[in-house]
């Protein structure tokens, strides 16, 4: 199986995906080890000589001036977990608090956070044998770290609180139990170690990094399909006009949407229309679909920089230097959060355009409301009204939580950066924008059919083809609920994408452009 270091790798969003699925195994080396065990011996080394230091021997927060004898730090460590751990709602899914270990794992293996080694060692058991902390999803402000959360991911250390297996609830006394296991004796500092830090923030970004270019990608797709159906134009497509304006987004989607279309006979069909340019939903798809592409170009190279940072507070240089900073706070991941949340939306916003124009009729060459007789029928008509529905939704869920801060601890943190709320919203807004793309999807498959005998390019036509698997052509009214079910299936498990790599494979241009885009 292949290995990832932790500590001393270069972390990114899909090897992180990866430990959490299993399929890469994180590891310790000897090198870093020492690192940790000595980065541990200075925090014992500060409390032996009585240097004053934040978090070490002394209380949290307002409290930073309350000393603590050295026979007490333990209890201290302890103590911070079990405050801290008031989040409140839903657990966040388990593959997201699988990430928070990882993320926490790699940053704390630096060794400038006086954790112990045995410490870590634990963490990885919860990892690799799938024993998950159950994490309340609200809580955090995202400053300090995302503590009310991380106490949470942590109390199971301690022998406390409620992790997941197989699916299943076990209070950790249950499971330790089980396992031969006793609780970790906490040294000094290792609490709040252990709950300072972005790491609930981040593994939202790192999850929304990965479904935001599935996203991205069955939107071009998806569109493209459109074009075909409505007879729209491939020349808003070609390179020598985006070469005039060359933001990087924006070429990509061109030449990817030029690719799917390119050699269609039903394009050839109607070269020669009296049509002069196509409405802004379909002409100007590289804009909107490209600048959500650098959006997610600058969410990810975010990510990954914070991901591979040491975030917690404070930061142990050697035993003479001590830094107490705010490497803790969240601003500079909630920023771009909340830049790729309007960016998901957008997306949401120029489909449901796309949809509304698909039901017009006359123009695009296919009947109104997509069906031949409507009057007894009303064809795709109530569809437009659900995309409607969910990016008015959206577009109320773009207000950016970083925009907001409400002081905390008696003042003493008196900027916070929301940023766990931001992570939040850019999951759901990319949940709320799979559905619209769904229904675009079916009214494209529907668009097309109208265009037979005629055929597109091999990949658009291997799309439709899957689509035609599970979502029949209809001419009459009937239930949408499975159809629907289906087509967001399809749109969620990126097998559109795949099926559109191996019929039509990168050509120059879009493959140098595609080493930033598809990779992360």
């Amino acid at each position: 199986m292949e290995k990832f270091l932790y500590g001393s790798g270069h972390l990114t969003c899909s090897i992180a995906l990866a430990i959490a699925k299993g399929d890469i195994k994180g590891e310790i080396t000897a090198e870093v080890k020492t690192t940790i065990d000595q980065s541990a011996a200075y925090v014992r080394q500060i409390v032996e000589r009585g240097q004053v230091v934040y978090g070490i021997n002394t209380g949290f927060g307002p409290l930073c001036t309350t000393l603590i004898d050295a026979d007490q730090t333990q209890v201290l460590q302890e103590n911070i977990l079990k405050s801290h751990a008031v989040g409140l709602g839903e657990p966040i899914a388990n593959d997201l608090a699988k990430l928070m270990l990882i993320l926490k794992v790699h940053a704390l293996a630096k060794g400038f956070s006086g954790i112990q080694y045995g410490t870590l060692e634990r963490i990885i058991w919860h990892i690799e044998h799938d024993v998950i902390p159950v994490v309340p999803k609200q809580g955090s402000v995202g400053a300090s770290g995302d503590l009310a959360p991380l106490s949470h991911l942590f109390l199971p250390l301690i022998g406390l609180g409620k992790v997941q297996v197989n699916g299943e609830v076990y209070n950790t006394e249950t499971i330790l139990t089980q396992h031969g296991l006793k609780p970790v004796q906490l040294g000094a500092k290792e609490g709040l170690a252990l709950i300072n830090g972005t790491q609930f923030m981040a593994a939202h970004g790192v999850k929304a990094v990965s479904e935001f270019n599935r996203l991205l990608q069955n939107a071009d797709i998806i569109a493209a399909l459109m074009i075909e159906g409505l007879n729209g134009s491939i020349k808003p497509f070609f390179s020598e006009l985006h070469q005039l304006r060359p933001h990087a987004g924006n070429r990509y989607v061109a030449s990817n949407i030029y690719a799917l279309l390119y050699g269609s006979s039903i394009l050839e069909s109607h070269k020669n229309c009296s049509r002069v340019q196509d409405p802004y939903s379909l002409r100007c798809i590289p804009q909107v679909h490209g600048a959500s592409r650098n959006a997610w170009l600058h969410l990810k190279d975010t990510i990954e920089l914070e991901i591979n940072s040491v975030t917690d507070n404070p930061v142990i240089i050697n035993d003479e230097l001590t830094i107490s900073g705010g490497s803790f706070h969240g601003q500079s991941i909630a920023l771009p959060l909340d830049y790729a949340t309007l960016a998901v939306s957008e997306i949401g916003n120029i489909a449901d355009r796309r949809v509304y124009l698909s039901l017009e009729g006359q123009t695009n060459g296919v009947p109104k409301l997509l069906m031949k007789s409507t009057g007894l029928n009303s064809g795709f008509m109530i569809l437009q009204y659900s995309t409607a529905a969910i990016a008015s939704e959206n577009k109320g869920l773009c207000f950016p939580a970083s925009a907001d801060s409400i002081p905390t601890s008696l003042g003493q943190e008196d900027h916070v950066s929301m940023g766990s709320i931001s992570g939040r919203k850019l999951l759901q807004v990319i949940d709320n924008v799979d559905k619209i793309l769904s229904i675009e999807l079916l009214c494209a498959a529907q668009a097309k059919d109208y265009h037979l005998p005629l055929q597109s390019t091999a990949a658009l036509e291997a799309v439709h083809e899957r689509i035609r698997t599970v979502i029949p052509h209809i001419e009459s009214d009937q239930p949408m609920e499975d159809l629907l079910t289906n087509a967001l299936q399809l749109v969620k498990s990126g097998e559109l994408v795949s099926l559109r790599q191996q019929a039509n494979p990168l050509h120059a241009e879009m493959a140098s452009l595609a080493a930033r885009f598809d990779t992360f």
